[in-house]
């Protein structure tokens, strides 16, 4: 297997779910900065011009982050983060889904069509009026998590996971576009300090 690499969130999940699971895979870096990936050698790899991609044995692509996770969870020897019972697996998806739909889209459009206007906007379609709403949209949402996580050290309960990771993740590389986290959310910066003290973090 090969992992197509490059700068940005969605690449550091997968890499840090790779590190947290010992897995080591061959990468070749893709220069999205340059435009590379929108490129006629990349697009032949994946379509929709997306970072990261995996390349399976068989020749196939997984293109989407959870799906490339989930199947080297699946597929690679070591503890899962994914849930031993189908209830814990339940979990952790749930909570997966709901930290891709409530944090990081919105977070990751905030940046596009703000701060990151000038790398995205002959790129894709972007919505500069939008950006305000969708920020103020995640910090509505971390809010409420705030008041949800109540003691439990990691999003779906007593053990970390692939939802800890890519909100985590996309909440770090919020920290470097513009939106911080609120500190006063005690809870939420409590889990996201623990998250970013694992050495996966660093990947």
């Amino acid at each position: 297997m090969k992992l197509y690499n490059s700068v940005g969130p969605n690449p550091q999940v997968v890499r840090t779910f790779m590190a947290e699971r010992n897995i080591q895979l061959e990468m070749e870096e893709i220069d999205i900065m340059a435009g590379d990936n929108r490129k006629p050698d990349y697009l032949a790899i994946n379509p929709a011009g997306q970072l990261p991609a995996l390349l399976l044995d068989d020749g196939s692509i997984l293109t989407e982050i959870t799906v490339i996770c989930e199947y080297l969870d699946e597929t690679q020897p070591g503890a899962s983060l994914m849930g031993d019972t189908p209830e814990a697996r339940a979990q952790i998806r749930s909570w997966t889904r709901w930290a891709d739909l409530n944090i990081c889209e919105p977070l990751a459009n905030g940046f596009r069509f703000a701060e990151g206007l000038p790398l995205f906007e002959n790129r894709m379609r972007c919505i500069p009026e939008a950006s305000d709403g969708l920020k103020a949209c995640v910090q509505d949402k971390l809010t409420w998590l705030d008041g949800q996580l109540g003691d439990r050290p990691f999003l779906a309960g007593s053990d970390f996971s692939l939802a800890d990771i890519l909100l985590s993740t996309f909440l770090g590389f919020g920290e470097q576009v513009g939106q911080p986290l609120n500190r006063e959310l005690e809870t939420v910066s409590a889990w996201y300090d623990r998250c970013m003290a694992r050495d996966s973090a660093k990947a």
